[in-house]
């Protein structure tokens, strides 16, 4: 299955890429797997309504060309999003909104709603913020994959985050 022309152009041309100097939260993740990683920046005001939101949003990914689109892609689609609304972004609807990935690549599409949902999740411990029972799963679950790529990178950790630092 060949890539789906929304795939093809977030990856030539990807939309928030960088950093966020002062983020209010960044969500890191990887994949054991394949060896991708993500950084996920975010930035949280305050709406008019008092409600908070996703100002501005920006990623960094060491990985493959779905890798760089869903991280692109995630970023669109929750720019400007409440808090209560990004925390309910799937990995199914980034793929929707990608026009489809190939069965293999699915992983990239779960990683990067892991890296959001990991940004929220931060952001709401930082502030200390009450964090819904899914959210926690989900990190948990992160933590245990932090350790497996630990483990099978022991040589490569950290040298990722000095390049991405750069």
């Amino acid at each position: 299955m060949p890539y789906s022309k929304q795939v093809i152009n977030h990856f030539q041309n990807p939309k928030n890429f960088g950093k966020i100097s002062n983020p209010s939260a960044i969500g890191k993740v990887g994949n054991p797997i394949c060896g991708d990683l993500m950084h996920l920046y975010i930035k949280v005001e305050k709406n008019k309504q008092g409600e908070e939101f996703l100002a501005d949003i920006k990623f960094q990914t060491f990985g493959c060309v779905a890798a760089i689109s869903t991280s692109s892609a995630i970023t669109e689609i929750a720019k400007g999003k409440t808090l209560k609304e990004a925390i309910n972004i799937n990995s199914k609807q980034l793929v929707d909104s990608l026009g489809q990935l190939p069965p293999v690549k699915i992983h990239c599409s779960v990683l990067a709603a892991d890296a959001l949902h990991e940004a929220i999740y931060n952001y709401l411990k930082k502030t200390n913020q009450n964090i819904p029972e899914f959210l926690e799963k989900i990190h948990q679950r992160l933590e245990k994959e932090r350790e497996l790529i630990k483990e099978k990178f022991k040589d490569w950790v950290g040298l990722e985050e000095k390049q991405l630092k750069k």
